[in-house]
């Protein structure tokens, strides 16, 4: 672990290697999985205000889910989260013609609909940030549904950070990041 202004960063970001893989494990991790995609408490708002605008592009059973439950969802914990359709999908998945699970918030950006990408949670992954009180946490998340993302990143040399790249100067800005390439730089 190390340390980079008000976040304490697993050195996995840096040392492994990590690149989706969507053909092979066709968007599991959106479909998978107990809990729907964390939120910040800000991004809950924006996606009261994006809705009416990805609606369209919602399968059925995602418009359905969403109006039952809402945009977001609190958690017993007090945590903010995507709605789930039967506790499985994240309601706004949906697929494309070979069945890969592809979001349609991403998909509505790519079409100009609107100018939010997705949660940065999702942006970020594999790379899962938790708040405490004096630091955030940044850690890769391990799972075996992405077994083909890391063989791909291995076989292609990408490692985490890179990656992620563009969501993690989302989240942390510019500066953070060029700091996060000194400290790779010194590890290799």
């Amino acid at each position: 672990m190390f340390q980079i202004g008000k976040t304490i960063v697993s050195e996995d970001i840096i040392q492994k290697d990590f690149l989706c893989n969507l053909s092979a494990c066709k968007g599991a991790c959106c479909i998978d999985g107990e809990a729907g995609a964390p939120l910040d408490k800000e991004e809950t708002k924006i996606m009261e205000d994006i809705y009416p605008k990805v609606k369209p592009f919602l399968r059925k059973e995602g418009v359905k889910a969403i109006e039952n439950q809402g945009t977001f969802i609190t958690t017993e914990f007090g945590d903010f989260e995507t709605p789930l359709i039967d506790g499985a999908d994240c309601a706004y998945v949906i697929f494309d013609k070979k069945g890969t699970a592809l979001c349609a918030i991403e998909e509505a950006y790519n079409q100009g609909e609107i100018s939010w990408k997705k949660p940065v949670s999702c942006h970020l992954y594999p790379v899962r940030v938790r708040e405490y009180t004096e630091f955030s946490g940044v850690n890769y998340e391990k799972w075996d549904i992405c077994d083909d993302a890391c063989v791909l990143g291995k076989e292609l040399q990408v490692p985490i950070y890179k990656f992620v790249k563009e969501a993690l100067i989302r989240k942390f800005g510019e500066d953070w990041y060029s700091e996060l390439e000194k400290v790779a730089n010194t590890l290799k």
